[in-house]
């Protein structure tokens, strides 16, 4: 599964001036996700990111895998179904990253949605999910509810209901699905925007990328492109044609972090806040709130928290939580982004639908916007159904039909999975590591555990923390093509969002693995860590308004 930097420079060689029968913009889920299907049907797969994988909307989420239970309110019973049935198959294909949670909506007497049509609600997730849920729901009594969740502002409380969805790791989700990609045979490049495009007529022949690190340039043909840069899409779509109608209704969602003592919740809460819906998401490094949804009209790339932001989903966690106290310096971090929505016409940004969009723009370009992270697998496999429509009979003839309900990783079956977590006592005492770094290991990587134990080992003169990080950011090197440090700590481990000082009392010793690991210079690591911390300070420039 290797994928690193020697990966990324091969391929550049592989691309510049050759063929492929599907070009992809874009490094996200939605991009991963085509990547893999269009390789498991036999495809000549190349795939372009701007700049890190999984920068955009794709790290930004709630990092929830669910069904969507709101959904149902609109009557879209199409798109829960598919999103349960998904969530169903992730937890097979991805165990190390997909993971069963229990949910509860406390029921007020001022609720929006009353005790009854909550009820019937459950049971429509249940039966939509074919009864599959880790476990199916149970209504909860005043008390009940009192004793599970003793911080809940129980006034005008009528009960509660508790339900399973899932959360996941968002970004690691993207990157896994690259790994099975470039597995199959996708060359894929990350920091190699694409700047221009040559066509005939309204026909793409080859599109102009610039390699970021290097500043070379080249060129790649194409036989088909499809867009999978999410918010965006109008940018691109402007980009590659003057006959571009803008097609998005891009939204905001923001989200805190806080640690998890601080907001001690051991269940997922679902907070009514007027038209939307908020969540309260306990995980093993912190607990996450979010998120808002205001449209947006500005550059993604320049998205980030605002004050108003942060107090608004504070206002909710105080109302739902009165006994916490919880202050704008109880916050550890936050993170925005943007949902690339299809502009329906609808009056709100919450009744905006989420199903994904496929369309296309020309006779080999085609779009993919909008979905739900849950059905990335499924959005993906209807982008290269419709791209193959649009090949010739001999084209489509010698492809293979879509193979993407296999594991991720093969080192990661459920199986091995659930067998290297019972052995983990004896593991951790082989390695010599505490139970708590083993089961941390196990649950974020199953059978790679063995590479990154071992490479600890290498940085036995250091506390058993920092030879976690070291050993993480080797492994991301290695196995991820991770580039930066900025790579690292946002998007390859928990780092920015879990711990008070963002992580920055292992940068001294995670930079000295960069810069052997990428044989960087003491001014390009002094340049990478300046990077870093501005991209912090631009991410929590809420705490200084």
């Amino acid at each position: 599964m290797a994928f690193s930097h020697h990966e990324r420079s091969e391929n550049l060689k592989k691309i510049d001036g050759q063929s492929f029968d599907l070009v992809i913009v874009g490094g996200g889920i939605t991009g991963a996700g085509v990547a893999r299907d269009a390789a498991s049907r036999g495809l000549k797969v190349c795939l372009l990111e701007a700049r890190d994988f999984a920068i955009g909307t794709s790290s930004r989420s709630s990092k929830l895998v669910h069904g969507g239970i709101r959904y149902l309110e609109n009557f879209e019973f199409g798109l829960v179904y598919e999103a349960l049935a998904e969530r169903a198959l992730l937890f097979e294909i991805a165990p190390h990253l997909v993971h069963p949670l229990r949910f509860v909506i406390p029921i007020y007497k001022n609720s929006r949605v009353g005790f009854y049509k909550m009820a019937a609600g459950m049971w429509a997730y249940d039966i939509l999910s074919l009864f599959e849920s880790p476990e199916m729901h149970e209504a909860l009594s005043v008390r009940e509810t009192v004793e599970r969740l003793p911080d809940l502002n129980s006034d005008e409380l009528t009960g509660a209901f508790e339900y399973s969805d899932a959360y996941m790791d968002d970004d690691r989700l993207v990157i896994e699905t690259l790994r099975s990609a470039n597995k199959k045979g996708v060359a894929i490049c990350n920091y190699a925007p694409v700047t221009g495009v040559h066509k005939d007529g309204d026909k793409i022949l080859s599109l102009l990328y610039k390699d970021a690190l290097s500043g070379q340039s080249g060129k790649v043909f194409a036989k088909q492109v499809v867009s999978t840069v999410g918010p965006w899409t109008d940018i691109f779509g402007r980009q590659v044609s003057d006959k571009w109608r803008d097609c998005l209704r891009p939204t905001k969602g923001v989200h805190i972090t806080f640690k998890k003592d601080r907001f001690p919740v051991q269940k997922a809460i679902v907070m009514a806040v007027e038209k939307r819906i908020i969540f309260v998401i306990p995980r093993k490094e912190m607990v996450i709130v979010g998120t808002t949804d205001t449209d947006f009209k500005d550059d993604p790339s320049e998205v980030k928290a605002e004050k108003e932001d942060i107090d608004y989903l504070l206002e909710a966690a105080n109302n739902y939580f009165p006994q916490m106290h919880l202050k704008e310096e109880d916050i550890v971090a936050s993170y925005a982004g943007i949902r690339p929505l299809v502009d329906d016409g609808s009056q709100s940004e919450g009744k905006t639908s989420r199903e994904h969009s496929i369309f296309d723009h020309g006779p080999n370009l085609t779009f993919v916007s909008g979905g739900k992270y849950t059905t990335y697998r499924k959005m993906a496999e209807d982008t290269v159904d419709f791209v193959l429509d649009k090949m010739s009979f001999e084209e489509r003839s010698i492809c293979s039909p879509s193979d993407t309900k296999k594991p991720l990783n093969d080192q990661v079956t459920l199986a091995e999975w659930e067998r290297l977590k019972l052995q983990s006592d004896a593991l951790a005492e082989e390695y010599k590591l505490s139970k708590k770094v083993t089961d941390l290991l196990i649950w974020r990587h199953g059978n790679e555990f063995f590479d990154l134990a071992q490479s600890m080992q290498k940085y036995s003169a250091k506390d058993e923390e920092t030879q976690l990080w070291m050993a993480e950011a080797e492994y991301a090197i290695k196995e991820t093509s991770c580039l930066t440090l900025e790579d690292f700590y946002w998007r390859r481990s928990p780092l920015f969002l879990s711990y008070e000082d963002h992580g920055l009392k292992y940068l001294e010793d995670i930079s000295e693995v960069f810069a052997e690991q990428l044989s960087l210079s003491p001014s390009q690591i002094a340049e990478q860590k300046s990077q870093l911390k501005m991209s912090m300070k631009k991410e929590l420039n809420w705490r200084e308004s």
